[in-house]
């Protein structure tokens, strides 16, 4: 990539310049960085602010890369990503009041999406507190709401336990995000690094109950119809190879959702995807590994389910295993290794036993895929969105990592994208909020370096994060964006205008270039409006090593099918 500003490369020059510069003693800052280095983060995303200096001046003694955005919630988003990508907290900086408020819906959902995350807030000074200073604002309450923990740290020589106990307290049970706030002045306490003393890490959880894994493998060796649905439970506890230990000893299909997507690789023998209703509809056994029964599987009511399936449920919590329909055999605890208890407990026939219906199901799979062709193929004009992700397929690597960022233009991709590694497809989750798209894209960048990452945007998400193609610039971040502009929020106009016949508040900008919103912030831009431009647009990108977005202008009167099937 061209050549860009050398701060946002080269940690090791930061940390040769402040070490040059020892003005400032060791403080709770520098502690509090030392802390995140330790649990396993080298990386920390943020926006610049004031309250945030002490540990801004930590990060580069030890070496952590600072990555600036250009909102707080994109920060934040971003940080989320990296806890998909790594299976390790995501760690977040912002600065006081605004800075914090605005992180908000980033927390929000990654507790909603159950995401490993900590979040670090700027705060007022004590010893000004009350009196009225910038930003001056009690913010653990907001973050309370929205957050697994909150908590603001007053003692400068406890910030370490603090996000010791934060940290952990985010992948607990059902992960999730937390927050502490720390006053600018308690970040300057001066501290005596020699007799800090680091906290020990929480043991291993205790095995699943062994009865109630006996009684699943009874549900399963019994069962003539079963069906997994593995989600992202499955996902955040190393679900994937218990699962396919379990899928190909008991001969089950596995249908995927969610960050589940990769627990088996989409052309495994047991992976499925373009089945599931049709496989749901007749389960005599549904085992959810992970995936809650929420509006993706119907509630677990009919017509997706029959009236009288049994179900498996293998959650994190208690809570989980009753949500809208009880076990029948709930098991609570770590996933992994409940999955891997249960393989070794079910009857070794079952794979020869349900081959037949597997092959149903294959079958299936693959005349659902042949339907599908021709759209991939399509020389319509205006251009279908099918097509574009028909030459989309064509340049994708196995491996590489994909985020969908967007309403009906990304819904193709659930059913056309194939995912063969476990973290490589993110979306934005049940909580279904836009914008994290390119921010994810940046993590992506930064956890996987190797790796082709391609974002796939609609042109009404484009807007809540477009300037974070920026910080992709700035910090040397190529990522091929791919964009179906169809000029509208399509997932509310096309339905609004089934419902009344007009639609209102979801027709965008016709033929906007947002391409050149790339290309003037230092990145690749392309306008595809023809079906045959689409491939070599992309090759292009591709080879351009910057930040690159093709802009193809799809069919407006397209919509995504809603009755399609998306596992």
């Amino acid at each position: 990539m061209a050549d860009g500003p050398a701060y946002a490369l080269d940690p090791a020059a930061m940390r040769e310049r402040r070490a040059a510069d020892e003005r400032f003693p060791y403080n709770s800052g520098r502690l509090l960085a030392d802390a995140l280095r330790r649990l396993g983060t080298d990386h920390l995303f943020t926006l610049s602010g004031g309250h945030l200096f002490p540990l801004f001046d930590g990060c580069v003694a030890n070496g952590m890369r600072i990555i600036d955005h250009r909102h707080e919630e994109a920060a934040v988003h971003a940080a989320e990503a990296w806890a998909k990508l790594t299976r390790t907290p995501g760690v977040a900086a912002v600065t006081a009041g605004p800075g914090v408020t605005n992180a908000t819906t980033g927390v929000a959902a990654a507790t909603f999406n159950r995401s490993p995350m900590m979040v670090i807030g700027g705060r007022a000074p004590d010893f000004r507190w009350g009196q009225g200073s910038l930003q001056e604002y009690e913010q653990v309450p907001v973050m309370a709401t929205v957050a697994k923990k909150a908590v603001t740290v007053h003692d400068g020589d406890r910030v370490h336990i603090a996000a010791h106990d934060l940290w952990y307290e985010s992948l607990a049970g059902a992960p999730g995000a937390t927050f502490m706030d720390v006053p600018m002045d308690v970040l300057l306490t001066t501290l005596e690094e020699a007799q800090v003393e680091w906290p020990q890490a929480p043991e291993a959880s205790a095995d699943p109950d062994s009865d109630l894994i006996q009684r699943a493998a009874e549900l399963i060796n019994q069962a003539q119809r079963p069906v997994v649905i593995s989600g992202t439970g499955a996902y955040w506890h190393h679900g994937e190879v218990g699962l396919r230990r379990l899928a190909e000893t008991a001969g089950l299909p596995v249908y995927m959702n969610g960050l589940g997507r990769g627990t088996l690789p989409a052309d495994h023998p047991n992976a499925f995807s373009r089945t599931r209703s049709a496989a749901l509809g007749h389960a005599d056994l549904v085992i959810l590994i992970g995936a809650p029964l929420d509006f993706r599987l119907n509630f677990g009511q009919p017509p997706l389910l029959s009236d009288n399936y049994k179900l498996i449920r293998i959650d994190a919590l208690e809570s989980d295993l009753t949500h809208n329909r009880a076990a029948d055999v709930g098991i609570a605890g770590n996933i992994g290794r409940a999955l891997e208890l249960l393989a070794e407990k079910v009857d070794g026939g079952g794979a020869a036993s349900r081959a037949q219906r597997l092959q149903e199901l294959r079958d299936g799979e693959e005349a659902s895929a042949a339907k599908d062709r021709a759209l991939l193929e399509s020389d319509a004009d205006p251009i279908h969105p099918m097509r574009l992700y028909g030459e989309l397929l064509k340049v994708l690597d196995r491996d590489a990592v994909v985020i969908g960022d967007g309403g009906d233009f990304v819904s193709y991709a659930g059913k056309l994208i194939p995912t063969y590694e476990p973290g490589s497809f993110i979306d934005p989750g049940p909580f279904g909020g836009l914008g994290m798209g390119a921010p994810s894209a940046i993590a992506a960048r930064l956890a996987r370096p190797d790796k082709q990452v391609v974002l796939l945007v609609g042109d009404g998400a484009f807007g809540f994060s477009a300037m974070e193609f920026d910080t992709m610039v700035r910090h040397r971040l190529p990522v091929v964006a791919v964009m179906g502009n169809n000029n509208a929020w399509g997932l509310e106009k096309h339905p609004m205008e089934m419902m009344f016949g007009w639609s209102v508040a979801a027709d965008l900008n016709p033929n906007a270039r947002y391409d050149k919103v790339v290309e003037a912030l230092g990145g690749h831009g392309e306008y595809v409006t023809a079906p045959a431009e689409i491939g070599p647009a992309l090759k292009r990108a591709f080879d351009s090593g910057l930040p690159a977005l093709v802009n193809v202008a799809c069919d407006p009167t397209v919509a995504y099918p809603r009755s399609a099937n998306l596992a």
